[in-house]
């Protein structure tokens, strides 16, 4: 298996679990009070939209040539980072 393929397959893992992570929180925020839900809601949306994308850098990973890997790894590594960061700040939202 290439570096590239490997990169491919922690990558779409890391998407199939923010997908996973973001039905449990969407449950989750069900349950918080109305002024919680309405910002547990708009960060849900700002999830969905990093997940989004990310699936679309995702997309032109599978298709690039070697020559732009290193570009769009660089873009998928802050996204990456950008959604770990809104997911934990919705989990202390939730603890709260």
């Amino acid at each position: 298996m290439s570096a590239l393929d490997a990169y491919q397959q922690k990558l779409q893992a890391q998407l199939n679990e923010w997908k996973a992570q973001a039905e449990v929180l969407k449950a989750k925020a069900e349950g918080a009070s109305a002024d919680a839900k309405i910002e547990l809601n708009n960060q849900l949306e700002k999830l969905k939209g990093l997940q989004a994308d990310a699936q679309g850098k995702f997309d032109e990973l599978l298709t690039a040539g070697e020559g732009k890997v290193d570009e769009i790894k660089a873009t998928v590594e802050g996204l990456v980072g950008e959604a770990t960061n809104t997911v934990k700040s919705l989990l202390d939202k939730l603890k709260s």
